[in-house]
């Protein structure tokens, strides 16, 4: 797990700009995946422009800080099965 902050990334569904690596493809350069630290969206570099630039992101998925400060709470994860 690699778990950096990107330089110059930028999450394609909030206005953040803190974004950490968190996995890498073992073929060198072929995807990352990457997670917004402000609202937590994650995707894969390899991914579709509408799923990894916020300029081509759906106007109706975007989150603005408002949206992200008044959020009632993050749902939990359940716990894993055995």
């Amino acid at each position: 797990m690699n778990d950096k902050l990107v330089d110059g990334a930028e999450c394609p569904r909030c206005p953040a700009d803190t974004i950490t690596r968190l996995a890498t493809s073992p073929v060198p350069g072929v995807w990352d995946v990457l997670q917004c630290t402000r609202c937590l969206y994650t995707w894969r570099t390899s991914e579709p422009d509408r799923r990894t630039r916020r300029d081509a992101y759906p106007e109706a998925f975007k989150l603005t800080d408002a949206d992200i400060e008044n959020a009632i709470e993050v749902p939990a994860v359940p716990p894993l099965r055995a």
